[in-house]
């Protein structure tokens, strides 16, 4: 196998928007989110070993993954909004650090910029047997190839991702944290994240779990939208940003 751009997708005019869908599933993960978003051109990514993607030779690393996804970026003519799920965001984020030129801002969703920032146990396991028929269904390997991918995320996943403060501190562009409040990653863990990031924002979806892009898919684009607004307002008595 060898590296090649990755299957990708677009639908609608607009603001360039690309989705980055989570680990074990492919972009069709996005959809119920892209939906709501019918104003922007949306991309939608599968991602090596992903999908329509073939794998690529060798380990993974969110490193390879943002690298596949610039590919489809550096054929559009302006930056994008990245909107990533789970390791969609990680991958944006990573994208977000090593490309800052493809990207103009990034929601960072259901995710942890550091593998510690996960709670116990949720990367333990093995996928759900939907996620094999999904994958079997599309994938040019095969579905006889799915231990191999299955395996390959759980090396990742004992791994990456590795960032730190200071790689967050390093971000010259928006960053939008969402999670649900019964999703996967610790409070402070996201707390450390806002408290690094130079223009960072916290949103919190009530009743949502780490499947909140299917769960509650219109309440996440009007955050989206809202944090895409070209002049931001700072409320009424603002602390952290204040002057």
């Amino acid at each position: 196998m060898t590296s090649r751009t990755p299957w990708f997708s677009e639908t609608g005019v607009g603001e360039e928007l690309l989705l980055l869908h989570p680990g074990g599933t492919d972009s069709t993960a996005m959809a119920p989110l892209s939906a709501q978003l019918p104003d922007y051109r949306r991309l939608l990514v599968d991602r090596p070993g992903h999908g329509r993607s073939p794998d690529v030779d060798g380990a993974w690393s969110f490193t390879q993954m943002a690298e596949a996804v610039a590919q489809v970026l550096e054929t559009h003519a302006t930056p994008a909004h990245i909107v990533g799920w789970s390791d969609g965001a990680i991958v944006g984020l990573h994208l977000a650090l090593r490309r800052p030129e493809l990207v103009r801002s990034l929601v960072f969703g259901g995710a942890a910029f550091h593998r510690s920032g996960w709670l116990d146990g949720v990367l333990e396991g093995e996928p759900s047997e939907f996620m094999r028929e999904a994958y079997a269904a599309i994938s040019p390997d095969g579905g006889q190839y799915w231990p191999v991918v299955v395996q390959k995320a759980q090396q990742l996943h004992h791994r990456e991702p590795d960032l730190s403060t200071q790689d967050l501190l390093r971000l010259r562009l928006p960053v939008l944290i969402v999670v649900g409040d019964d999703d996967q990653v610790r409070w402070p863990h996201l707390i450390e994240m806002l408290e690094a990031l130079p223009d960072g924002e916290l949103a919190v979806i009530p009743r949502a779990t780490h499947g909140a892009i299917v769960e509650k898919p219109a309440l996440l684009a009007r955050l989206i939208r809202e944090f895409h607004q070209p002049e931001p307002e700072n409320g009424l008595a603002p602390i952290r940003r204040h002057g």
